[in-house]
Protein backbone atom coordinates (compact mmCIF):
# COMPACT_ATOMS: atom_id res chain seq x y z
CA UNK A 1 0.00 0.00 0.00
CA UNK A 2 1.51 4.03 -0.75
CA UNK A 3 1.89 6.54 1.58
CA UNK A 4 -0.85 8.52 -0.12
CA UNK A 5 -3.38 5.16 -0.06
CA UNK A 6 -2.32 4.97 3.63
CA UNK A 7 -3.45 8.86 4.46
CA UNK A 8 -6.42 8.81 2.48
CA UNK A 9 -7.43 5.61 4.58
CA UNK A 10 -7.19 6.84 7.78
CA UNK A 11 -8.89 9.93 6.56
CA UNK A 12 -12.06 7.70 5.75
CA UNK A 13 -12.02 5.92 8.72
CA UNK A 14 -11.86 9.13 10.50
CA UNK A 15 -14.50 10.75 8.82
CA UNK A 16 -16.91 7.84 9.42
CA UNK A 17 -15.81 7.83 13.39
CA UNK A 18 -16.59 11.39 13.64
CA UNK A 19 -19.88 10.87 11.72
CA UNK A 20 -20.80 7.71 13.97
CA UNK A 21 -19.83 10.03 16.95
CA UNK A 22 -21.80 12.68 16.45
CA UNK A 23 -25.32 10.52 15.41
CA UNK A 24 -24.34 8.87 19.08
CA UNK A 25 -24.21 11.86 20.75
CA UNK A 26 -27.47 12.89 19.26
CA UNK A 27 -28.81 9.49 19.96
CA UNK A 28 -27.53 9.60 24.18
CA UNK A 29 -28.97 13.48 24.07
CA UNK A 30 -32.05 12.43 23.36
CA UNK A 31 -32.40 9.23 25.72
CA UNK A 32 -31.65 11.12 28.49
CA UNK A 33 -34.79 13.87 28.28
CA UNK A 34 -36.75 13.72 31.92
CA UNK A 35 -35.99 12.87 35.32
CA UNK A 36 -34.19 9.44 35.63
CA UNK A 37 -34.87 6.83 32.54
CA UNK A 38 -32.24 3.23 32.51
CA UNK A 39 -31.02 1.31 29.07
CA UNK A 40 -31.48 -1.84 28.83
CA UNK A 41 -27.53 -2.78 29.58
CA UNK A 42 -27.99 -1.17 33.14
CA UNK A 43 -27.40 2.33 32.77
CA UNK A 44 -28.41 5.28 35.11
CA UNK A 45 -29.63 8.85 34.11
CA UNK A 46 -30.00 11.92 36.34
CA UNK A 47 -31.07 14.70 34.70
CA UNK A 48 -29.43 17.41 37.39
CA UNK A 49 -26.34 15.72 38.04
CA UNK A 50 -25.79 12.35 36.43
CA UNK A 51 -24.43 9.47 37.47
CA UNK A 52 -22.67 6.35 35.46
CA UNK A 53 -23.93 3.51 38.01
CA UNK A 54 -24.97 0.15 37.09
CA UNK A 55 -25.06 -3.33 38.94
CA UNK A 56 -21.29 -4.33 39.36
CA UNK A 57 -20.22 -6.99 37.24
CA UNK A 58 -17.68 -9.60 38.20
CA UNK A 59 -14.72 -7.48 38.82
CA UNK A 60 -15.41 -4.97 36.72
CA UNK A 61 -18.39 -2.51 37.04
CA UNK A 62 -19.82 1.09 36.55
CA UNK A 63 -18.31 2.15 39.93
CA UNK A 64 -14.61 1.49 37.94
CA UNK A 65 -15.49 4.14 35.25
CA UNK A 66 -15.44 7.64 35.16
CA UNK A 67 -18.72 9.08 37.64
CA UNK A 68 -19.86 12.45 37.52
CA UNK A 69 -18.11 14.14 40.07
CA UNK A 70 -14.82 13.30 38.43
CA UNK A 71 -15.54 16.10 35.92
CA UNK A 72 -13.66 19.30 36.34
CA UNK A 73 -15.54 22.81 36.38
CA UNK A 74 -16.39 23.61 32.61
CA UNK A 75 -17.31 20.28 32.19
CA UNK A 76 -21.05 19.59 32.96
CA UNK A 77 -22.52 16.13 32.14
CA UNK A 78 -26.31 15.74 31.28
CA UNK A 79 -26.66 12.13 30.27
CA UNK A 80 -24.10 9.00 30.44
CA UNK A 81 -24.85 5.50 28.96
CA UNK A 82 -23.49 2.80 30.35
CA UNK A 83 -23.03 -0.92 28.76
CA UNK A 84 -21.29 -3.89 29.98
CA UNK A 85 -20.98 -5.79 26.78
CA UNK A 86 -17.53 -4.11 25.36
CA UNK A 87 -18.84 -3.16 21.87
CA UNK A 88 -18.11 0.60 22.55
CA UNK A 89 -15.86 1.91 19.87
CA UNK A 90 -12.67 2.33 21.74
CA UNK A 91 -11.14 5.68 20.54
CA UNK A 92 -11.54 8.44 17.43
CA UNK A 93 -7.91 6.83 16.38
CA UNK A 94 -9.07 2.92 16.43
CA UNK A 95 -12.50 3.34 14.00
CA UNK A 96 -14.95 0.96 15.13
CA UNK A 97 -12.91 -1.53 16.82
CA UNK A 98 -14.11 -2.56 20.26
CA UNK A 99 -12.57 -3.50 23.63
CA UNK A 100 -14.34 -7.31 23.02
CA UNK A 101 -12.16 -7.01 19.16
CA UNK A 102 -9.29 -6.15 20.85
CA UNK A 103 -9.35 -8.69 23.50
CA UNK A 104 -10.76 -11.78 20.92
CA UNK A 105 -13.64 -12.05 23.54
CA UNK A 106 -11.02 -13.34 25.68
CA UNK A 107 -11.63 -10.68 28.59
CA UNK A 108 -13.80 -11.87 32.09
CA UNK A 109 -15.82 -8.68 31.97
CA UNK A 110 -16.30 -5.65 29.79
CA UNK A 111 -17.66 -2.10 31.13
CA UNK A 112 -18.22 1.51 29.25
CA UNK A 113 -19.56 4.83 29.48
CA UNK A 114 -20.52 7.50 27.15
CA UNK A 115 -20.68 10.69 28.33
CA UNK A 116 -22.42 13.78 27.45
CA UNK A 117 -22.00 17.35 28.39
CA UNK A 118 -24.21 20.68 28.19
CA UNK A 119 -21.74 21.72 25.36
CA UNK A 120 -20.22 20.38 22.51
CA UNK A 121 -18.03 17.09 23.16
CA UNK A 122 -18.36 13.44 24.47
CA UNK A 123 -16.34 11.36 26.49
CA UNK A 124 -16.10 7.56 25.92
CA UNK A 125 -13.97 5.21 28.30
CA UNK A 126 -14.16 1.17 27.52
CA UNK A 127 -12.32 -0.92 30.16
CA UNK A 128 -12.09 -4.53 29.92
CA UNK A 129 -10.40 -7.31 32.97
CA UNK A 130 -7.84 -9.71 32.29
CA UNK A 131 -7.76 -12.87 32.72
CA UNK A 132 -4.01 -12.97 33.50
CA UNK A 133 -1.41 -10.10 34.12
CA UNK A 134 0.31 -11.20 31.26
CA UNK A 135 -2.99 -10.53 29.12
CA UNK A 136 -3.57 -7.29 30.63
CA UNK A 137 -0.20 -6.13 29.31
CA UNK A 138 -0.46 -7.34 26.33
CA UNK A 139 -3.80 -5.28 25.66
CA UNK A 140 -2.32 -2.12 27.24
CA UNK A 141 0.54 -2.60 24.45
CA UNK A 142 -2.22 -2.79 21.75
CA UNK A 143 -4.01 -0.10 22.76
CA UNK A 144 -0.65 2.53 23.19
CA UNK A 145 -0.03 1.31 19.35
CA UNK A 146 -3.94 2.46 18.12
CA UNK A 147 -2.69 5.47 19.98
CA UNK A 148 0.41 5.63 18.43
CA UNK A 149 -0.46 5.35 14.86
CA UNK A 150 -2.66 8.52 15.08
CA UNK A 151 0.59 10.71 16.37
CA UNK A 152 2.19 10.44 12.84
CA UNK A 153 0.46 12.91 10.59
CA UNK A 154 0.52 15.04 7.29
CA UNK A 155 0.58 18.60 8.11
CA UNK A 156 -3.13 19.85 8.65
CA UNK A 157 -4.65 16.48 9.62
CA UNK A 158 -6.22 15.68 13.24
CA UNK A 159 -3.34 13.69 15.81
CA UNK A 160 -2.83 12.81 19.04
CA UNK A 161 0.17 14.77 20.41
CA UNK A 162 3.12 13.51 22.56
CA UNK A 163 2.42 11.01 25.41
CA UNK A 164 2.49 12.10 29.11
CA UNK A 165 2.98 9.73 31.74
CA UNK A 166 0.45 9.02 35.02
CA UNK A 167 1.25 6.87 38.30
CA UNK A 168 -1.76 6.35 40.99
CA UNK A 169 -1.43 3.72 44.02
CA UNK A 170 -2.31 0.82 42.03
CA UNK A 171 -2.14 1.96 38.48
CA UNK A 172 -0.25 4.01 35.62
CA UNK A 173 -1.32 5.53 32.33
CA UNK A 174 -0.29 7.21 29.50
CA UNK A 175 -2.43 10.94 27.93
CA UNK A 176 -1.95 12.16 24.57
CA UNK A 177 -3.43 15.75 23.93
CA UNK A 178 -5.42 15.54 20.38
CA UNK A 179 -4.70 18.21 17.95
CA UNK A 180 -7.41 19.03 15.31
CA UNK A 181 -6.07 20.25 11.59
CA UNK A 182 -5.87 23.81 12.78
CA UNK A 183 -2.82 22.65 15.28
CA UNK A 184 -5.53 23.55 18.41
CA UNK A 185 -5.88 21.05 21.25
CA UNK A 186 -9.20 19.08 20.51
CA UNK A 187 -9.36 17.21 23.84
CA UNK A 188 -7.38 13.65 23.97
CA UNK A 189 -6.98 10.07 25.20
CA UNK A 190 -5.37 8.28 27.43
CA UNK A 191 -4.50 4.04 28.04
CA UNK A 192 -4.91 2.80 31.45
CA UNK A 193 -3.50 0.19 33.30
CA UNK A 194 -4.34 -1.40 36.92
CA UNK A 195 -3.06 -5.12 37.78
CA UNK A 196 -5.40 -6.84 35.18
CA UNK A 197 -7.98 -4.24 34.26
CA UNK A 198 -6.73 -1.96 31.10
CA UNK A 199 -9.18 1.14 29.70
CA UNK A 200 -8.88 3.78 27.06
CA UNK A 201 -10.68 7.31 27.86
CA UNK A 202 -10.93 9.82 25.27
CA UNK A 203 -12.45 13.56 25.24
CA UNK A 204 -13.42 14.66 22.12
CA UNK A 205 -14.17 18.04 20.77
CA UNK A 206 -13.04 20.83 23.77
CA UNK A 207 -11.37 23.93 23.37
CA UNK A 208 -7.77 24.78 23.70
CA UNK A 209 -7.79 24.74 27.49
CA UNK A 210 -8.33 20.91 26.80
CA UNK A 211 -4.70 19.68 28.07
CA UNK A 212 -5.76 20.61 31.66
CA UNK A 213 -9.02 18.27 31.23
CA UNK A 214 -7.51 15.41 29.60
CA UNK A 215 -4.90 15.36 32.59
CA UNK A 216 -7.61 15.46 35.54
CA UNK A 217 -10.17 12.78 33.26
CA UNK A 218 -6.93 10.71 32.97
CA UNK A 219 -6.20 10.81 36.27
CA UNK A 220 -9.46 10.37 37.78
CA UNK A 221 -10.35 7.47 35.62
CA UNK A 222 -7.00 5.47 36.61
CA UNK A 223 -7.97 5.93 40.21
CA UNK A 224 -11.63 4.77 39.18
CA UNK A 225 -9.58 1.79 37.60
CA UNK A 226 -7.30 0.85 40.47
CA UNK A 227 -10.12 0.93 42.89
Amino acid sequence: MTENQTVQQKSVRRNRVTAAACFAAALITASVVGTQSATAEGAAHDAARPTAVAAAAPRLGAAELVQSEDFQQGLNPVGATVSLTGRQGLSACSGEETMRDLTKDGATAYASVNWTFDTDGMLIESAASAPTGTDAAAWEKQLVALVQDCQDEPAGHWHYGAAHTLNVTGGTARWYPAYNGDGAVSGGVAVLRSGTRVAVVELTRRPTDAPKYVEGIATAALNRLSS
